[in-house]
C-alpha cells in the first residue's frame, strides 16, 4: 500500500512540475511579445506611414486605406526621389550623411585606436591623470559647447581672407582650404563630431588592448620590431572585434545627429539627411509625414547594412574588451 502510495505521490508532484514549467514558460512568451510589440511598433507604424498616400497622420492606419494601386502605395518614394528634387536634394542629403559618418567612422576608429595602444602598452608621466581628464571631458555633450563650436569653424573659414592680410608675404598661397573646414561646411562637421567621439571610444579600445597579451609586443621588440610595427601588424588585426564597434557606434551617431549638424550646415545643399528631413515636418501648414516616413526608411538602409556587415565582429568587442580593466 505504501508503494502505492508513493507512486501516486511522485505522479502528483511531476505533474505539479509539469504544471510550474507551462506557466513559467508562458510568462516568459507573454514578456518577450510585449517586449517585441514596444520595440517594433514605431518600426511598423514608420513603414505604414512611408506607405500612406495621403501624407497624414492624423487617419493614418496600420494598413493604408482606399489605395487603388500598387502606384499608389510608393507616392511618397516617388515624391522624395524623383519629383522633389529640385526643392529637396534628397540624394544630397543622403550622400552627405554617408560623407560626413564614414569619414567620421574611420578617423575615430584610428585616432582612438592609436590612443588606447598608447594608454595600454607605455608608461608615462600624466598617463593616469589624462585618462581621467578623457572621460571627465566626455561626461559633458557637445552641445554644450555649441557657441564656442560655432564661432570656432566660423574663425576657421576666415583665416583664407585673415593669413593673406596679416602676412602680404604668403599672398600668393591658396589658403582657401581653410574653408572646407570653417563653418557651413561637411569638413568642420567631421572635426565637430570626431573630437565629440574621442573619449568613450579611448576607453572601450584601451580595455580591448589590455586583453592583448603584452608577451606579442616583448617578442616582436626581441626581433626588431618598432612600435609602429608592432601596433600596425600584429596588434592592430587582432583587435579587429572593437574597430568594428566603435566604427558603427562612431557611424550610427554621426549619422543619426541632428542639433549641430542644423546649427552649423546652413546650405541646403550641404544638408545632412537629418537636417533635411526636418524641412518636411517643420512648416506647420505643409506638413508630410509620408515623405519624412519614406525618407527615413530609405535613409537606415546603409546602417543596416554596416551591421550586416560587422555584424560577426560586434559581440566579442563588447565582451571581451571587459576582460581587463
Amino acid at each position: 500500500m505504501s508503494s502505492v502510495q508513493s507512486a501516486i505521490h511522485l505522479e502528483g508532484r511531476m505533474a505539479a512540475s509539469r504544471r510550474e514549467r507551462i506557466i513559467d514558460l508562458t510568462w516568459r512568451w507573454i514578456v518577450i511579445l510585449v517586449a517585441l510589440l514596444f520595440a517594433l511598433f514605431p518600426v511598423v507604424w514608420i513603414i505604414s506611414a512611408a506607405f500612406n498616400p495621403t501624407g497624414n497622420l492624423a487617419n493614418q492606419t496600420l494598413i493604408p486605406q482606399d489605395v487603388e494601386s500598387l502606384e499608389e502605395l510608393f507616392t511618397n518614394f516617388r515624391g522624395i526621389l524623383v519629383e522633389d528634387l529640385p526643392i529637396h536634394p534628397y540624394w544630397n542629403w543622403l550622400g552627405n550623411s554617408v560623407f560626413v559618418a564614414g569619414i567620421s567612422a574611420v578617423l575615430s576608429v584610428l585616432v582612438s585606436a592609436l590612443s588606447a595602444y598608447a594608454f595600454s602598452r607605455f608608461r608615462f608621466q600624466g598617463r593616469r591623470s589624462l585618462l581621467v581628464l578623457v572621460l571627465l571631458i566626455q561626461v559633458f555633450p557637445n552641445m554644450l559647447a555649441m557657441v564656442a563650436l560655432f564661432l570656432i569653424l566660423q574663425q576657421i573659414g576666415k583665416l583664407a581672407d585673415y593669413i593673406p592680410q596679416a602676412v602680404p608675404a604668403l599672398s600668393g598661397i591658396n589658403w582657401s582650404v581653410f574653408q572646407l573646414f570653417g563653418l557651413d561646411s561637411l569638413g568642420g562637421l567631421i572635426l565637430v563630431y570626431l573630437g565629440g567621439a574621442m573619449g568613450i571610444n579611448t576607453w572601450l579600445m584601451k580595455g580591448f588592448f589590455d586583453s592583448i597579451p603584452r608577451d606579442i609586443d616583448e617578442s616582436a621588440q626581441v626581433d626588431g620590431a618598432t612600435h609602429w610595427q608592432t601596433f600596425w601588424m600584429l596588434i592592430f588585426p587582432l583587435v579587429r572585434p572593437i574597430l568594428a564597434v566603435v566604427a558603427i557606434l562612431a557611424f550610427v551617431s554621426s549619422f543619426n545627429e541632428f542639433v549641430l549638424a542644423r546649427v552649423l550646415l546652413r546650405n541646403k545643399e550641404h544638408w545632412t539627411l537629418m537636417v533635411g528631413l526636418f524641412n518636411y515636418v517643420s512648416d506647420n501648414f505643409a506638413r508630410d509625414w509620408g515623405k519624412f516616413a519614406a525618407g527615413a526608411l530609405i535613409g537606415a538602409t546603409p546602417i543596416v547594412v554596416l551591421y550586416l556587415l560587422l555584424q560577426d565582429q560586434i559581440v566579442g568587442g563588447l565582451t571581451q574588451g571587459a576582460v581587463k580593466g
